[in-house]
């Protein structure tokens, strides 16, 4: 496996981001080792809230987010997906499966040995995250999705079939000017420039490219029986579990219907439809911040 790695120079003085990156070694396929990068502000023995971003952002996505849970006390890890932001980037397509991301997020999860968490996760931060709930639902505490989902073969929206016929077809993928389409507020060019840093030219752009692909949309795609398994798991999932979706996000509208219904701990929760884009994080931090500040002070 050939790995590219983004020079440290590209992330100097991007717009709003001070946080040190940590680093941890996950194995990838024939004894390759892949470097994940990760934020972890705040005191260590806080209550711990992890980040999952998605397609094709990084954990800047948070950036707004963290400074105000770190405020209230908390932990907050925001992980870089390997094949974005600082995280290692294998260089062929080929390298990047559904099951290789659970894998590569698990180990790191165990890792870092992260437990009692309260997870929020949107786009493919929720078809990664989700599936290490479901294989380590003891770690967690409970659960805020926005903008994602655990598909399992059953067909895609337009605007995901758009989508994904874009980004096969695009020559130059404009990573930054992509999260900006997904916002309802318009991002500085300084914004739009920091998520295309960790992208020097096209050839880290791999998973990027390959990601909307990996999306279990038919019977035939891979990981549509462990996405199954993991549906499963989260129909006797218990603890807190609440649905935080858009009002502007074509790809996953009404995505959260069958979360409410087949999650127990979604019974009786407070679910929000939040005003914003698919890249929510971007057009509501405050609020996505005080439904974790609130979800962790229940848990705990």
């Amino acid at each position: 496996m050939d790995v590219l790695r983004t020079p440290d120079a590209c992330f100097e003085g991007l717009a709003d981001w001070t946080f040190l990156p940590h680093y941890a070694q996950v194995d990838g396929p024939d004894g390759a080792s892949l470097r994940i990068a990760y934020v972890d502000e705040g005191p260590r023995d806080g209550a711990p809230v992890l980040l999952m971003h998605g397609e094709p952002s990084w954990s800047y996505l948070y950036r707004k987010i963290i400074p105000l849970l770190v405020a209230q006390g908390h932990r907050v890890l925001a992980p870089d997906l390997i094949g974005f932001g600082r995280s290692d980037k294998p260089a062929s397509r080929a390298d990047y499966t559904y099951e290789r991301h659970v894998d590569w997020m698990s180990q790191w999860l165990l890792g870092v040995d992260l437990k009692g968490a309260v997870l929020f996760c949107q786009d493919w931060g929720g078809l990664i995250g989700l599936r290490l709930v479901a294989a380590f639902p003891e770690r967690f505490a409970g659960v805020i999705i926005g903008n994602t989902g655990l598909p399992v073969g059953s067909g895609l929206t337009p605007a995901f079939e758009a989508w994904l016929n874009m980004s096969q077809n695009i020559p130059v993928m404009p990573v930054g000017g992509i999260v900006n389409m997904g916002t309802t507020r318009e991002l500085k060019p300084e914004e739009v420039a920091a998520y295309d840093a960790p992208f020097p030219d096209e050839s880290f752009k791999e998973g990027a490219r390959q990601f909307p692909t990996l999306v279990p949309i038919t019977a035939e795609h891979g990981s549509v029986a462990e996405n199954l398994a993991a549906w499963k798991v989260l129909e006797a999932f218990e603890k807190p579990f609440l649905t935080a979706f858009s009002d502007n996000d074509p790809v996953t509208k009404g995505g959260e219907t069958d979360f409410k219904a087949r999650v127990p701990g979604a019974q009786g929760e407070a679910h929000i439809i939040l005003s914003g884009g698919h890249f929510l994080q971007e057009d509501c931090p405050a609020a996505i911040a005080d439904l974790l500040d609130d979800m962790v002070r229940r848990t705990r």
